[in-house]
């Protein structure tokens, strides 16, 4: 008895989807994490936003042959992010988060090392995100989040 390719097809998706879910997050989790380290710094809470998300999910699936690190150019501020294998919202943003120590807010710029994904995590302005993972064809897994409205301008400061 033969199986129908399109059966075929559903199995194979549903262990790729089981394989790839432990290098997910809920939406739930990138707004809480990012809401946490955005309080540290007096920041108001952000909130999930569908349509970010799924422009986001949209970057990342095209990333899938190769996993670059490349921004988008769209219509949003985002941050990326690669990891071997696996990694979570909250490792992910407190990743991006961890640039606070390059960033002098006196003098407004990072000093001794990149600060921009630190930057947009807490940019005042930024009051929607939405987020997305990828596990490439490498085995590495690509992040991105994006944020409305765009900030991370650094001739201002970001709370």
């Amino acid at each position: 008895m033969a199986l129908s390719p399109k059966l075929v097809l559903a199995l194979c998706l549903l262990g790729l989807s089981l394989r790839l879910g432990d290098a997910y997050s809920t939406p739930q989790e990138y707004v809480a994490i990012h809401n946490a380290i955005r309080a540290q710094y007096g920041v108001g809470p952000v909130t999930w936003n569908q349509t970010l998300a799924d422009y986001a999910q949209n970057y990342a699936n095209s990333k899938y042959a190769t996993c670059e690190m490349k921004h988008s150019g769209g219509p949003y501020g985002e941050n990326l992010l690669e990891a071997y294998e696996t990694t979570s919202a909250e490792l992910t943003v407190k990743f991006w988060a961890s640039e606070s120590k390059f960033y002098d807010y006196n003098a407004n710029k990072c000093v001794g090392g990149e600060c921009g994904h630190f930057r947009a995590v807490v940019w005042r302005d930024t009051k929607q995100i939405g987020c997305a993972m990828l596990k490439c064809q490498n085995n590495w897994v690509f992040v991105i989040c994006s944020y409305y409205p765009a900030g991370n301008n650094p001739a201002l400061r970001p709370y």
